[in-house]
């Protein structure tokens, strides 16, 4: 499997560092080539043509559609992460739900 590359959208905070960062350390122990950032809303538009997953932070509910059509010309799929895996900071099932929704874009 080719490199995966997930883009958390965060307000700078704390959480989506962690979550980045235990996300990566999950890749590793599975053995996927995965590259997990964490960035602000404002750096979004620099890495969509980098990325094959955009996932926003539950604050960013809101803005769903917007960072929809931002992503759309690029095929980069955009989820609102579940408050369960942002809340509890849990990098294996952040993982799992990047990885469902690449094999979706892929079909």
């Amino acid at each position: 499997m080719e490199k995966i590359r997930i883009l958390l959208c965060c307000g700078g905070g704390f959480s989506s560092g962690m979550l980045a960062q235990k996300s990566r350390k999950a890749a590793n122990k599975a053995g996927l080539n995965a590259s997990v950032e964490a960035r602000s809303e404002s750096q979004v538009s620099e890495y969509l043509d980098k990325i094959d997953v955009l996932l926003l932070g539950p604050h960013y509910e809101r803005n769903l559609n917007n960072f929809s059509k931002l992503a759309a010309p690029f095929n980069v799929p955009v989820a609102v992460i579940p408050k369960e895996i942002y809340g509890m900071i849990d990098g294996e099932k952040l993982l799992e739900f990047a990885l469902s929704l690449v094999e979706h874009k892929e079909r």
